[in-house]
């Protein structure tokens, strides 16, 4: 089975969002947050069109939040990269970065993937679960139980998945990180699968693929304390 295979951050300074960049919504199409993230998205892959790259690539997408809003609660990474990443998606994006820092503005950049080391303090599980049941979660949060919480502050947080040919990865997002309130804490004690994500402020998700996998995903988290400068 393959292991876990782990991308560097894209450098550079990227490219200036003429659209401020929106999280993903699920309401109906004709809702004025679904038209705005659709005209987001479509400024913003015309903006990166003549910076892509043939081969397997990666996505970084810094958002810039007001001076005076909390960084560690809400605005959640993932559903920032989520509608992005899905909307530039092709079989070659094989790793998504995303941070939020107080800033004016925030920048998209692309590029061709180069591999890094390991991070250190990995957790790793093979689920066997679909990953839109409990199941999955369940087995997630058991591979992280032993794991101390990371102490108040924002989180660096990195997943490296394994799946199979067939898997959309990018669907794998949310219920990973639903699951990992064993390193992140709870939004409530008595209340499963909402963990406090809003404390994440850079995140990295990667994935590889081995076609022997079958519907099972491996899933390697990597996660701790960031300081904020």
């Amino acid at each position: 089975m393959t292991g876990a295979r782990w991308y560097a951050r894209p450098e550079g300074e990227g490219l200036i969002l003429r659209k401020a960049p929106r999280l993903a919504s699920w309401n109906k199409a004709s809702d004025p947050d679904q038209i705005r993230l659709r005209e987001y998205l479509e400024d913003t892959a015309e903006l990166v069109a003549p910076a892509m790259v043939s081969g397997p690539w990666a996505l970084r997408l810094d958002v810039g939040l007001p001076t005076g809003r909390a960084l560690i609660d809400m605005a959640d990474l993932d559903n920032y990269a989520f509608p992005l990443a899905t909307h530039l998606r092709s079989e070659h994006l094989a790793s998504v970065w995303c941070t939020k820092r107080h800033a004016d503005t925030s920048r998209v950049l692309v590029a061709s993937v180069h591999e890094a080391p390991a991070p250190d303090a990995t957790y790793t599980v093979r689920t066997t679960a679909a990953s839109q049941t409990n199941a999955y979660k369940e087995q997630i949060r058991a591979g992280v139980a032993s794991a101390a919480e990371i102490p108040f502050g924002g989180v660096q947080l990195q997943i490296a998945f394994v799946v199979g040919p067939q898997r959309n990865w990018l669907n794998l997002w949310k219920p990973t990180i639903d699951a990992l309130d064993p390193l992140l804490g709870r939004t409530r004690a008595d209340r499963d699968w909402h963990p406090k994500d809003g404390r994440i402020t850079d995140l990295g998700l990667h994935v590889d693929v081995d076609p022997f996998l079958g519907h099972d995903v491996v899933v390697t988290v990597a996660a701790g304390p960031v300081a904020f400068t």
